[in-house]
């Protein structure tokens, strides 16, 4: 799949839940849009996490340790707890991959929950 990262609708963070445009059940993808001014408030994040910038640029703090980044450059963090500011304004990829710990948890939740069992009813003639 090819996702136009400048083409796409992106909300505000208060709304961040609607800028997802993959997500399976070890990643979620979104387009994170600020405006000059806007931060994205602490936030402890259980995942590991990258962060792409398109256009732009941003202050990422990561457990209270600022960096900036710049358009084209890319953040990797293991779980964290990170921040993010801008004075210009700023569009970025947001990619959320989770721990081997989680991953493990999903695969074990799906090993062990029942299949649902698919009655078909048959039709006489």
């Amino acid at each position: 799949m090819i996702f136009d990262l400048m083409s796409m609708d992106a909300r505000e963070y208060d709304k961040r839940s609607m800028n997802v445009f993959f997500q399976n059940g070890l990643f979620k993808a979104r387009v994170i849009k600020l405006k000059a001014g806007g931060k994205i408030p602490d936030c402890r994040m259980d995942s590991f996490v990258l962060f792409y910038v398109v256009k732009g640029e941003v202050v990422v703090s990561k457990n209270g340790e600022p960096a900036a980044l710049k358009e084209n450059q890319v953040f990797i963090t293991e779980p964290a707890l990170l921040s993010m500011e801008t004075k210009v304004g700023a569009r970025l990829m947001g990619l959320q991959i989770k721990t081997r710990e989680s991953a493990l948890k999903i695969f074990l939740k799906r090993l062990t929950t029942p299949a649902r069992s698919v009655s078909v009813s048959k039709k006489r003639h």
